[in-house]
């Protein structure tokens, strides 16, 4: 349709349709980068020649155990190198890769588990206990375990079950890769945090990985061999496809297992990490880190950071400590950040210094492999592009999931009015930038009107005591609900309630400033989100 007259001879055929997938971009790099280091941990410094072999063996190890293609392979794995492998290796059997938040309880584990329909699991030795719990509670049959020791962080493996490090040697280096034969054949499968009932099943598909990493490299400004360190968990939609990626550049991937602010400079400091993502939970642990936990640097490192809106304060400090953050903005569903703020510069240029923060902590626009990110109203058509009428941010292209994971029901409600709706209550600027206004479940309503709480938090965080900051609606006889915030001190300050309300209102208007403040370490995920309802469930016994 549309297309020439005769088009006789011109189909597609195997010297011009090759289905797009990520493990291609390592079998390239394999050989074009073959003795450039691609994975450094500690004493592990593997290059491309090398990663790609024990990708590999991983491969024919899992086959010899009998997985077979469109099988599920789980991981609890931290930010480790069979991690990064098993991203590689798993898929090159055929099979899908399922990686699990290492924090879940075993309950969610072992529905995880009985869900995905596992076969083999990874498992890293400090989660081997998890593993074996979650195991015993499934109602199918049990996975077979395979335990990964991590010598230089004291988990050695325990010998109760076979090894990584012996499946790999079972391995063939020469095994032929399953590469798949129509690129949206299942990649991988991610569950969702599941904080309001069982976590869904999101499915992945090689196109929109393969386009996600084509997509982030243009709007990360990207060359030749960057340095990444590992603080997004690679559990957390597969690390936002950056251990896919970094083959594509002959990037090195440094492995971090346990984020601290110390971790962080001393990779850039010694290994000269140029680019890592984080939450903003990250941002301020950098800010605020102890003087004897810092290293000198002389060069910029470029952050991509998402999750929640970074505070303004936060991203003014971190910028004179010589990093470049850009607000990032995606879901589980989409495959990881699919919104980019891009700096315009000009105009922006001439800003001071907190005009620019609260410009950098809008969503933005959509990355290239995206067609079209909006914000509409309840019947699906786009709200006006003033900055001020609410809706949900609506998404669609290439690096939106195939759907959950055995409910229909789910997918298609995800789905209706043919894009993908978020839950994400935002505004859309004049030049067409999105910035997220909260969650829907977060806004607050008091007395009839809209409070966002993630407006309420950006105040509070300007405060020279404040660490962190989370505001949820807390019952009231008279307005129905108000603003409560809970709130992570600095080492060092004092607990003034009566202070912060009054810095608050310095700002706000009376009914939007928090009117109770509670001071206490704030619950987080793994990925350093705040864990909201927790936080709800205490304001409501206050």
């Amino acid at each position: 349709m549309g297309w020439m007259a005769d088009e006789t001879g011109l189909e597609k055929n195997a010297a011009n349709h090759v289905a797009l997938t990520p493990l291609s971009h390592l079998r390239r790099a394999a050989t074009v980068f073959k003795d450039h280091l691609a994975v450094s941990y500690g004493t592990h410094r593997k290059t491309y020649g090398e990663y790609y072999q024990r990708c590999s063996q991983l491969a024919s190890g899992l086959v010899q155990l009998g997985v077979k293609p469109g099988d599920v392979v789980a991981t609890l794995i931290p930010n480790l190198p069979a991690q990064a492998e098993a991203h590689f290796g798993v898929p090159a059997c055929g099979a899908v890769l399922n990686t699990i938040n290492i924090r879940l309880d075993v309950a969610t584990v072992a529905y995880i588990f009985d869900h995905g329909g596992a076969k083999v699991v990874l498992v890293d030795s400090q989660f081997l206990e998890l593993a074996e719990a979650a195991c015993e509670s499934m109602d199918g049959p049990s996975p077979i375990l395979i335990e990964v020791g991590d010598d230089q962080a004291g988990w050695p493996a325990s010998g109760k079950y076979t090894s990584y490090d012996k499946l790999l040697n079972s391995g063939d280096p020469a095994f032929d890769w399953i590469l798949p034969q129509d690129e949206w054949e299942s990649l991988a499968l991610n569950y969702t945090s599941g904080t309001t009932g069982r976590p869904k099943g999101v499915v992945y598909h090689h196109r929109g990985a393969y386009l996600m990493t084509m997509g982030t490299l243009v709007s990360w400004r990207m060359v030749l061999h960057p340095v990444y360190l590992t603080i997004v968990p690679m559990f957390h939609c597969n690390g936002w496809n950056h251990t896919w990626m970094m083959p594509l550049l002959g990037g090195t991937a440094v492995c971090c297992r346990d984020v601290s602010a110390q971790a962080v400079y001393n990779a850039i400091h010694y290994d000269g990490v140029t680019h890592f993502g984080g939450a903003p939970i990250v941002l301020n642990m950098i800010v605020n880190a102890l003087d004897e936990d810092r290293r000198t640097f002389d060069h910029q490192v470029e952050v991509f950071t998402a999750g929640a809106p970074p505070a303004p304060a936060t991203l003014a400090k971190i910028e004179d400590l010589g990093f470049n953050v850009t607000q990032v903005y995606g879901l589980t569903e989409t495959y990881g950040h699919i919104t980019e703020c891009y700096w315009k510069g000009g105009d922006w240029d001439a800003l001071d210094k907190p005009e620019m923060a609260a410009i950098k902590a809008r969503q933005g626009v959509a990355m290239p492999m995206m067609e079209d990110v909006v914000v509409r109203d309840s019947d699906h058509k786009p709200v006006p592009l003033d900055g001020v009428t609410q809706g949900e941010i609506a998404i669609r292209g290439n690096s939106v999931m195939k759907g959950y994971l055995k409910n229909p029901d789910a997918t298609a409600e995800a789905f209706a009015g043919g894009y993908f709706n978020s839950g994400d209550i935002a505004v859309q600027h004049p030049d067409s930038y999105v910035q997220i206004a909260d969650r829907a479940k977060d806004i607050i309503i008091s007395g009839g009107e809209n409070i966002s709480s993630v407006e309420i938090e950006g105040v509070l965080m300007a405060h020279p005591d404040v660490n962190l900051a989370a505001v949820v609606a807390r019952e009231d006889d008279k307005w129905g609900e108000v603003p409560c915030a809970f709130v992570e001190l600095k080492p060092g300050a004092i607990a003034d309630e009566a202070a912060l309300i009054a810095f608050s209102r310095q700002t706000l208007a009376g009914f939007k400033a928090p009117k109770k403040v509670v001071f206490q370490e704030l619950p987080k995920t793994s990925t350093g989100k705040i864990q909201k309802f927790e936080l709800r469930k205490i304001a409501r016994n206050l």
